[in-house]
């Protein structure tokens, strides 16, 4: 993963850890004062979401202990950590940058380096025309820069 991607996930336990946490405690501990425990279904609703909140840090850390941080090349070759802009047969321009797939988010531009998108771009420079393979056929992108 890149270092961004790295800080990311760091600033996201961090969050979680602090901040959400500490909110899940305090909604178990109002949750506990309605009452009986076996009926309570506020409790048991705080308690399941507090099981899910620290599975999430856990599968976090794990990535983190995983992640080995690539350092992005700057270059004319689309590679992991490059944006790249794009054009489509019709004309419509895109901005991708290929990371890892824990980090991707298509709406906002980031995909994994292994999607069909990034897999297609990747090696490409400006002036090349990628092929993605899609399940409605191949889409043709035209490379225009590379960053």
């Amino acid at each position: 993963m890149t270092r961004a991607g790295y800080d990311e996930l760091l600033a996201e336990i961090e969050h979680l850890e602090t901040v959400e946490r500490p909110k899940m405690a305090a909604q178990i501990k109002t949750a506990r004062e309605f009452g009986d425990l076996k009926e309570n279904a506020e409790y048991h609703a705080a308690k399941d979401a507090s099981g899910h909140l620290e599975t999430r840090i856990l599968k976090l850390k794990d990535q983190l202990a995983a992640a080995v941080v690539i350092e992005v090349a700057g270059g004319d070759v689309v590679a992991f950590g490059s944006t790249v802009e794009v054009e489509d047969e019709s004309g419509k321009k895109a901005t991708y940058t290929l990371v890892s797939a824990h980090a991707s988010d298509p709406t906002s531009g980031k995909v994994s380096a292994d999607s069909p998108i990034g897999a297609a771009l990747e090696g490409k420079s400006a002036g090349d025309e990628a092929v993605v393979k899609t399940p409605r056929g191949e889409r043709r992108l035209k490379v225009l820069t590379v960053s």
